[in-house]
């Protein structure tokens, strides 16, 4: 069943995560016993199925604003049989307030606001937690010249990753590591 999603979000020009990013982000769950994961950006729910499938006591509240994604979302955590331990909001992220804390924060959304969405749910980690972030090679962009990127606004999304990147590199409240896999994460670990 995630291989058809998989294959339907490919075929749908939906973005998802990269198999080696997807890979990494599950063994990190395990290995950190991660159990309460907030993710921004839902899309078709692929990620959110994968990260509930790690254990029975996981548990992931994820917020999309685009309703067909949304919609697709839902059926497909209602096929997992994944929709007591997934929850999804149907919203734009930055319109959302939650009380819940979070082992961990996953920000996979609108590149250009992941510093708002970095800064807006950073309250909700708990003591000790991580935020991932995805895409921050996007595509190879990132490490091209920007006079050598003909689309306007990718120069604008480019210029707004590799701000948030040094974002994540002078924020001293956090421990940040970027990992080269998939389309570049990056592992910011709450400081006690």
């Amino acid at each position: 069943m995630i291989e058809e999603i998989k294959k339907s979000a490919l075929n749908n020009k939906v973005p998802i995560m990269k198999d080696e990013g997807i890979e990494f982000l599950i063994s990190f769950i395990k290995e950190n016993k991660i159990k309460d994961i907030l993710e921004i950006g839902t899309a078709v729910g692929y990620s959110a199925i994968r990260m509930a499938s790690v254990s029975k006591d996981i548990k992931v509240t994820s917020i999309e604003r685009d309703q067909e994604r949304y919609l697709e979302a839902v059926k497909n955590i209602k096929q997992a049989k994944l929709e007591d331990r997934v929850d999804l909001i149907f919203n734009d992220a930055l319109n959302v307030k939650l009380n819940s804390k979070f082992d961990l924060i996953f920000i996979d959304a609108a590149k250009g606001k992941n510093i708002e969405f970095f800064e807006n749910f950073e309250k909700n980690l708990k003591s000790g937690g991580y935020i991932i972030t995805d895409n921050l090679k996007f595509h190879g962009y990132v490490d091209m010249n920007l006079e050598d990127i003909e689309s306007r606004n990718i120069r604008g999304l480019v210029r707004k990753i590799r701000k948030y990147v040094e974002f994540l590199k002078e924020n001293k409240k956090y421990q940040t590591e970027f990992l080269e896999l998939g389309d570049g994460i990056s592992v910011s670990k709450l400081k006690d």
